[in-house]
C-alpha cells in the first residue's frame, strides 16, 4: 500500500461526484416532459444484428414538431425491431410505422402522469445524493488510513475532511438544482 497523495484522494472524490451528477442528468433526459426530445428514445436497446444496439446507433432521430419524434432507420430491415423496442420500453409510447419512418406522437401529459414523472425524478435525485454520500464516506476512510499510516498529518486530514464536505454539499446542491429545473419542465403545461 503506497500512501496516496492528499490531492489524489480529493481529485478522485470530485471525479466520482461529477460522474454521479452526469448520470443523474442523463437519467433525467429519459424522463418525459410535454416536449418531444430525441434523448427520450435514443438509448432504448433494440435487438438488431444479433445483438443489442441503441436506437441512436440504428437511426436518425428528429423532432419536427414540439410533440412528435421521428425515427428514420438507416436500414429498413430494423424498423420492426425498433418499433417493438419502443413498445416494450417503460415510456408508454405508441410508435407508428409509416413507410420508412417511425412516428411517435406524444400525448398531452395528464396532471397524474406529470406527478408520476415528478416522483420518478425525485427518486433519481435521492439515488444521486446517496451515491455522493458514498463517495464522501470512501474518501473520509481513505484519509483516516493515510493519517494512521503517517502519510498525512492530522491537520491535513482535518482540512481535507472540510474540503470533502464542501464538495459533497456542492454536488448535492447541483443535483438539486437539476431536479428543480426538471420538475418545472415536467409540470409546465
Amino acid at each position: 500500500f503506497t500512501p496516496m497523495a492528499l490531492d489524489d484522494i480529493l481529485l478522485e472524490a470530485e471525479e466520482k461526484m461529477t460522474k454521479t451528477e452526469e448520470v443523474v442528468q442523463h437519467e433525467f433526459a429519459g424522463v418525459r416532459t410535454g416536449k418531444a426530445s430525441a434523448s427520450l428514445v435514443e438509448n432504448i436497446q433494440v435487438e438488431a444484428y444479433a445483438g443489442q444496439m441503441r436506437i441512436r446507433e440504428l437511426a436518425g432521430i428528429t423532432t419536427p414538431e414540439p410533440r412528435m419524434i421521428l425515427i428514420q432507420p438507416w436500414d429498413a430491415g430494423t424498423i420492426q425491431a425498433i418499433q417493438k423496442a419502443i413498445q416494450k420500453s417503460s415510456l408508454g409510447l405508441t410508435p407508428v410505422v409509416d413507410k420508412k419512418f417511425i412516428r411517435i406522437v406524444l400525448p398531452e401529459l395528464s396532471e397524474e402522469r406529470r406527478l408520476e414523472f415528478a416522483k420518478i425524478v425525485k427518486k433519481m435525485t435521492e439515488d444521486g445524493r446517496v451515491a455522493i454520500r458514498h463517495v464522501r464516506r470512501d474518501a473520509l476512510e481513505h484519509l483516516k488510513k493515510e493519517t494512521k499510516s503517517g502519510g498525512i498529518t492530522e491537520d491535513q486530514q482535518e482540512q481535507a475532511e472540510k474540503e470533502i464536505q464542501r464538495l459533497t454539499d456542492e454536488y448535492i446542491g447541483k443535483i438539486e438544482t437539476h431536479l428543480a429545473h426538471k420538475e418545472k419542465e415536467i409540470m409546465t403545461v
